[in-house]
């Protein structure tokens, strides 16, 4: 067995290589949000903030002969689909008519990418032109709720998940719909080039840095009736992020917010759309990760700083949740106190 302190996983990019290649698959039919969701995560230069460089193409069956998109627009692409044997990365746009039939090329473009070993993802309805291709037989995806029962109606080998943000399944990836595909794309990028990356490209957008794909993508009460409640959550989350070092409980977070622990559970759950132990797991996660970049400091100092408690815990939850080690993880995006982005 591989030694877990060792082990770098291929997605890890390492610094100074070349730019990340990304391929934005184009065909009449996908949607102008996720063509500028995509383009806006790949495509616009960040590298004057200390980001990485991508180089972002649009990748089409014939890219002589332009692609309608919905309101008027049109996008040209400016590769052909053998461009894809060259990507890092193959990002699906969703359909403004998810029935909407790909162009055959693409089809086959796309299974020999998989085939190859290139990652595929998928935004909201892109889904569907991956089980078009076959991709997603046998394996678990998710789409928009509002698309889960058409999914699974015209595709029943897909094993359809009913409720989260994104997912993935042998190096394909789908989310749910419209804000769920930022969280992937930038999710997609924390992967392949560390927190402080995925955070910077967050910060020029205005977005959340940091939605887990286990949340819940469809919340029937964003936030507890009473104002006041809500209010009283934010300040005991922001009371969290500032005590991670500490021993934090259920117990202790629910006393704090002057509910009992069960209660306090459900109203977290239904503002947060995942429990309260998960969100804390997946804070300290990223504690520990802009450390890592960020610092030269021991692994137990970041263990302790970040509230896992001991080294030995940390890894565990690197290992589980992120498929790596903190050492590889150090190896692949640390930059000591030389971050630019930090400062």
């Amino acid at each position: 067995m591989a030694d877990p302190q060792r082990a770098q996983p291929d997605h890890l990019k390492p610094r100074g290589a070349a730019p990340y290649r990304v391929a934005l698959v184009a065909f009449p039919g996908i949607r102008a949000f996720d063509v500028s969701v995509i383009t806006e995560v790949w495509g616009t230069d960040r590298t004057d903030r200390g980001a990485p460089a991508f180089d972002l193409r649009r990748v089409a069956a014939d890219p002589a002969t332009p692609v309608p998109l919905r309101g008027g627009l049109t996008l040209h692409a400016d590769r052909a689909l053998s461009w894809l044997r060259r990507a890092d990365l193959i990002v699906v746009p969703g359909l403004d008519d998810h029935l909407t039939p790909a162009p055959a090329p693409v089809l086959d473009a796309l299974r020999r990418a998989h085939a190859h070993g290139t990652p595929l993802a998928a935004l909201c309805g892109g889904a569907f032109t991956l089980a078009q291709a076959g991709l997603l037989d046998g394996r678990r995806a998710i789409t928009h709720w509002n698309l889960i029962d058409l999914l699974r109606t015209h595709h029943p080998r897909v094993d359809v998940v009913p409720d989260a943000l994104f997912l993935e399944d042998d190096n394909i990836w789908t989310a749910a719909g419209t804000a769920a595909g930022i969280d992937l794309c930038l999710h997609l990028v924390r992967r392949s080039h560390g927190a402080e990356a995925a955070a910077t490209i967050a910060r020029s957008m205005v977005t959340a840095p940091f939605r887990t794909g286990g949340q819940a993508q469809f919340i029937e009460h964003p936030t507890p009736p009473a104002d006041r409640d809500a209010d009283t959550l934010a300040a005991v989350r922001e009371h969290a992020l500032r005590h991670l070092h500490e021993p934090l409980t259920v117990a202790g977070l629910a006393a704090r917010a002057g509910m009992a622990p069960r209660t306090f559970a459900r109203h977290f759950t239904a503002a947060t759309g995942t429990t309260p132990l998960r969100w804390l797991l997946d804070q300290r996660l990223a504690a520990a990760q802009k450390l890592l970049e960020r610092t030269d400091l021991p692994m137990p100092e970041v263990a302790r700083r970040a509230g896992f408690g001991s080294e030995v815990t940390m890894r565990q939850h690197f290992a589980s949740r992120l498929a790596t080690s903190p050492r590889a993880y150090r190896a692949a995006f640390g930059t000591g106190g030389n971050n630019p982005i930090a400062r």
